[in-house]
């Protein structure tokens, strides 16, 4: 019986020891876990989003929902409204008329150098549009899609159908004033209301192609028949230093400071969002990789 009793209070203290070597090797584990848990970003940016686009998740959000101006980011919704046109050709041709480069002028805006008289593709208006941030080429495009016998009728013909496209897509919080970005005091959206208006965009193989092009030379005709290139390269620079990075669109000004709107795809996940109000172009670029970052290890 002693020697019964002596076998299983060996056992007992064995089973204790095997249970608290268990216990440590689990909470260390744990521990492990808990250290490789990934830290919520902080960025200068006063607005930021983040989605998983494949999904619709949400995976960062910093006053995700408050309104603010988005300055260039806003051509996104123009070249989305172009290219929901239907029976929308490409290759029709605009003649480029003085009014669009005497706006950038009294604007003081961003221009893709437009030379009145040229005859440009739609296509090729979509590119001046989107890399240096033409705003004479949203200015030839409103103008062109917009409809009513007066230039000033067919723009605000144009941004009613910006609106109206916001609305398609259930958005509460993003109006648009303008065709480029200009505000005239009521052109606001939100990093999330941004993001979900690129991701719609981003359906569009033309689109896509389009705010991926680093630069591209196009040759347009002139005013006299003959040929004429121009050359634009994307305002976007995170295309360049960036893995897997797909689009979309910068923005700025004096009231919506640094914005970027922007995708990246790897191995096979794309992520998509917004900054919006950041300090400077670099902190805005900073700020940008910091939450798609976070959004891919989530």
């Amino acid at each position: 019986m002693i020697y019964g009793i002596s076998g299983i209070r060996r056992a007992s203290v064995a089973t204790v020891v095997s249970l608290t070597a268990g216990a440590v090797i689990a909470g260390g584990a744990l521990g492990s876990t808990a250290q490789a848990a990934v830290a919520t970003p902080t960025i200068a940016a006063k607005g930021g989003f983040v989605m998983n686009n494949g999904t619709a998740k949400s995976l960062y959000a910093k006053a995700a929902d408050t309104r603010r101006a988005t300055g260039s980011t806003t051509k996104i919704m123009t070249a989305k409204v172009v290219l929901e046109q239907k029976n929308l050709n490409l290759d029709s041709k605009v003649t480029i008329q003085k009014a669009y480069s005497d706006y950038i002028v009294a604007k003081g805006a961003s221009s893709a150098r437009l030379i009145v008289g040229d005859k440009v593709t739609v296509r090729q208006l979509l590119y001046g549009l989107m890399l240096p941030s033409g705003c004479d080429a949203a200015y030839a495009l409103a103008d062109k899609f917009g409809s009513g016998t007066t230039r000033a009728a067919r723009t605000k013909s144009f941004i009613a159908k910006m609106n109206a496209s916001a609305k398609s897509l259930g958005l509460k919080n993003t109006h648009f004033d303008s065709f480029d970005g200009i505000s005239n005091g009521s052109n606001y959206s939100t990093p999330r209301d941004l993001t979900k208006i690129a991701s719609s965009a981003m359906k569009n193989s033309t689109f896509r192609t389009v705010v991926k092009t680093k630069s591209t030379t196009q040759k347009v005709v002139t005013k006299s028949g003959g040929a004429r290139n121009m050359a634009w390269t994307n305002t976007n620079k995170m295309l360049s230093s960036y893995s897997g990075a797909i689009g979309v669109k910068t923005g700025s000004g004096s009231v919506a400071k640094y914005c970027l709107v922007f995708a990246a795809t790897r191995n096979g996940k794309t992520i998509i969002g917004a900054v919006l109000a950041s300090t400077s172009e670099t902190t805005r670029t900073s700020d940008m990789k910091k939450i798609i970052d976070y959004g891919f290890k989530k």
